[in-house]
């Protein structure tokens, strides 16, 4: 059994960033090293950049090896990690759930912002302009109070993600 290191996602996602930086870097050097110029007449050896095929392209693997190792790990947990208070959702269903709820509250707040009969001017060719009225055909407090719920509910779910990503561990391979 190999050994492992017990982290919060939090921590993992951190790890995540910090790995596929140090690939960019890698990458980057890889790029700027790997062919270079030199004047005609010039000594080749003199303005030869330092690059080690063989040493750059294990570091590229082992950097790609360990970042799919953590992101295994933490879309692992994500599946099956439940998030407290809210009946068997697991963090990767909450992943998708706090988007749609943000979706759900801007769609409610344009609702609840227009007047029951708002007047409207429509221009017909000819430079005529009609006043028409458009209407709500919604409550408004309906849709007042379900903001107010998604609000909420948006909210809670924001803040039990954070606690559980903050204080829930898992289990990456060491490395």
């Amino acid at each position: 059994m190999s050994e492992t290191i017990r982290m919060t996602s939090a921590e993992a996602a951190k790890l995540l960033r910090k790995l596929n930086e140090q690939l960019d870097n890698v990458l980057l050097m890889e790029q700027q090293s790997r062919e270079f110029s030199a004047a005609l007449g010039e000594d080749v050896d003199s303005v030869r950049p330092a690059y080690d095929y063989g040493k750059i392209q294990e570091q590229i693997e082992s950097l790609e090896t360990r970042i799919r190792q953590v992101k295994h790990a933490l879309n692992s947990f994500n599946l099956v990690q439940e998030v407290p208070g809210f009946a068997g959702m697991t963090i990767d269903q909450m992943l998708v759930y706090i988007p749609q709820l943000s979706r759900r509250k801007s769609k409610l707040s344009l609702m609840q912002q227009r007047l029951p009969r708002q007047r409207e001017r429509v221009s017909y060719g000819g430079g005529s302009q009609i006043i028409e009225y458009s209407y709500a055909n919604y409550d408004l407090e309906m849709v007042k109070a379900d903001y107010e719920r998604v609000s909420e509910e948006l909210a809670r779910a924001q803040t039990a993600l954070d606690l559980v990503n903050t204080t829930a561990q898992l289990e990456i391979p060491a490395y």
